[in-house]
Formats: C-alpha cells, structure tokens, sequence
C-alpha cells in the first residue's frame, strides 16, 4: 500500500482468510450481504467466524467496524466449509454463510451482540430456507439456545421448514421449559417443545 492510499474491504478480508483458518463472513452480516437485512445500519459492523480464536490485525480492525467469533456453534462432524459459499457477483471471494447457517449464527449472538426482536423480525423473511442444509446444521449444532430460539420461532411464524426442524432435534431440546437472564439484561424464556 502506498501512503494516500485507502484500504478496500473486500481485498482486505480475502487477505485475512488466507491467515485465518475457516474465516468467514457470518451471522446478521451474511444474511444482510444475501438479502435478508431487517434494518439498515448507519456503520455496518461487520460479523467475521473462524475456527481459531485470534486477534484481528490492528490494520483490518482500525479501518473496518468489526467483530471475529470462534465460538464453535457446530460440531465437527459437520464438513468444513458446509453451508459456506462466495457470493455470485464475487465468485473466488471470501466464503459467507448461506442463508441456513448465517441463521443460526445470528441467533447464536441473541442476547449478546444481537437484539431479539431485530432477529425475529429476520426470521421471518426466511420461509425458503432449505429444509435438507437446515437440518443437517440443526442437528451439527451444540449451542442449546439457538437451538430451542430457532425451533420455537420457527413454529410461531409459521415457517414451512419448522415441522421437519423440530422432528430433526426434539429428542435434544428437553421437555422443560428454558430460561436465561441475558448479558443485555433481558429474560429470554423458551417455552418446551
């Protein structure tokens, strides 16, 4: 880089998921870059996963708003790089989540980085998901909570994938009801299955 010179997102982060193992656009992020954005952000923050946890160069993290999780919301049975592709007008370029897994990213993030209410509301732009990529991440998935707020909510909107989810998982999802007091100071309460 030359000093005048502006550093572009897009170059930027395929430099930084040849250093980082499995990085990837994640989360609200990819569901905004593939169309299922709720409210437009002032300053998008953007919503990288990897699978190491590691620090973000100062150089990508002064100049692009951002957040990097390595939480492992998937267990490794799950194939690398399932439910990860380049988007269409960038083929080649860094992998984002397709609809099904960015899903569950966000609602891994309900509570923490991510208001409840803007999560439901995307939700219910997602009846097209594909039932056969949802289930098998639903059934790869260890996070308890994503697993109960996408079941419960995906039965309350009526999404035509909800009935194949909740048989794909119900003997993992308790017969009591779930409560947590959130880090944002909510009650999020997961009524049984």
């Amino acid at each position: 880089m030359f000093a005048e010179d502006q550093l572009q997102r897009d170059p930027s982060l395929g430099v930084l998921a040849r250093r980082i193992p499995g990085l990837h656009i994640g989360g609200k992020t990819a569901l905004a870059w593939r169309g299922l954005a709720h409210n437009v952000a002032f300053r998008e923050t953007l919503s990288l996963w990897g699978s190491r946890n590691v620090r973000l160069p100062p150089w990508f993290s002064e100049r692009f708003a951002c957040r990097y999780t390595s939480r492992g919301l998937f267990d490794d049975p799950l194939e690398p790089g399932f439910a990860l592709s380049s988007l269409p007008e960038s083929p080649g370029g860094v992998a984002v989540s397709e609809p099904e897994r960015g899903l569950l990213e966000m609602l891994s993030e309900v509570g923490l980085r991510q208001e409840i209410e803007e999560a439901r509301s995307i939700m219910e732009m997602t009846s097209f998901l594909r039932p056969e990529i949802m289930i098998a991440l639903l059934r790869g998935c260890r996070q308890i909570k994503t697993l109960r707020l996408c079941i419960q909510w995906s039965n309350e909107l009526g999404l035509p994938w909800a009935e194949q989810a909740l048989d794909a998982v119900s003997n993992r999802l308790g017969k009591s009801r779930w409560v947590k007091q959130l880090p944002d100071g909510q009650t999020l309460i997961l009524k049984a299955p």
